[in-house]
């Protein structure tokens, strides 16, 4: 099953585009994904490594075939994970390294109908599905699969903690799991967050209109306590299309521009707003930045 170690090894030879390189000393990783013919890795040295072995669409005996086949990579820039044309069974990579089958669950027959999310250091893997609701929770670390916990899939998956210790589900009340998938904490609220901090204890929640977000909250998950409404310093036409916490405890935002997507760090108090980075999009039809989930705003034009 799969390519042996040799050929993967050739199918990943780089080749080079124009463009400045990264600093020598900096560890190169993925920068974006793009789809063109095939998929293809954009490293941060400005190398091109191609995946013929990832699907670009469903097979033919899919329950969508046809559909964009999901390519994802990790918030650290060092997994990746696709459907390979093999046998179908969605699997992870690194640069340099083989490919691991995520689970035998988890296949290419059911895209579109199942979504993986990836865990910032790429060790924790869960799909939600069409149900809606979750599907399977994948310790990589362990080489475990386990079901929904609480015997059901009702559950709405909001995310992981940078660290990848905690998950964060919503069901009839807003629930944090360790990895073992043990309740850590529960908390009954209306609002619905999008990111959870390393602390294990705040959630950060966008506020506005849905699809133009330019306020957030902040929650404590012990106390049930919500923070004032604060008010994004975005550009005029941005709006909070990803909100997150990095490994120090800052809100980091992502806001789809004309020309790609601006990163900002935000302030918790005054939501005064640095801007990290800008990325600029590649001529292509579709683009996956490391974290991203199967679908961002700014992944096809």
């Amino acid at each position: 099953m799969g390519l042996q170690p040799i050929l993967a090894a050739l199918l990943l030879t780089p080749v080079t585009l124009t463009g400045q390189p990264a600093a020598a000393t900096a560890p190169v990783t993925i920068a974006y994904a793009q789809r063109t013919q095939t998929w293809e890795l954009v490293l941060t040295d400005g190398d091109v490594v191609e995946v013929p072995e990832a699907l670009t669409k469903a097979p033919k005996d899919a329950v969508n075939a046809g559909a964009s086949a999901p390519f994802l990579v990790s918030g650290d820039g060092r997994h990746f994970f696709y459907y390979r044309k093999s046998d179908g069974l969605f699997v992870e990579r690194t640069l340099n390294g083989r490919e691991r089958v995520v689970s035998r669950r988890i296949t290419a027959f059911a895209i579109d109908e199942e979504w993986p999310s990836v865990s910032d250091d790429g060790s924790y893997v869960v799909t939600t599905t069409s149900a809606p609701g979750v599907g399977v929770f994948v310790d990589l670390r362990k080489g475990k699969t386990s079901p929904p916990p609480g015997k059901t899939d009702a559950w709405g998956f909001i995310g992981f903690s940078p660290d990848g210790g905690r998950l964060l589900l919503a069901g009839d009340r807003l629930t944090m799991f360790d990895r073992g998938l043990r309740a850590r904490t529960r908390l009954k609220t209306r609002l619905w967050p999008t990111a959870l901090a390393n602390d294990h204890r705040t959630a950060a929640v966008p506020v506005g209109k849905e699809q133009k977000y330019r306020e957030l909250r902040l929650l404590d998950l012990r106390t049930g306590r919500a923070s004032r409404t604060v008010a994004v310093g975005l550009p005029r036409g941005q709006y909070i299309d990803d909100l997150d916490f990095d490994r120090a405890g800052r809100l980091i935002v992502r806001s789809k521009t004309r020309t790609g997507v601006a990163i900002y760090r935000v302030s918790k108090a005054t939501g005064k707003t640095t801007l990290v980075r800008t990325i600029t999009r590649p001529d292509t039809k579709v683009w996956v930045l490391p974290g991203d989930d199967t679908y961002e705003k700014w992944t096809e034009k």
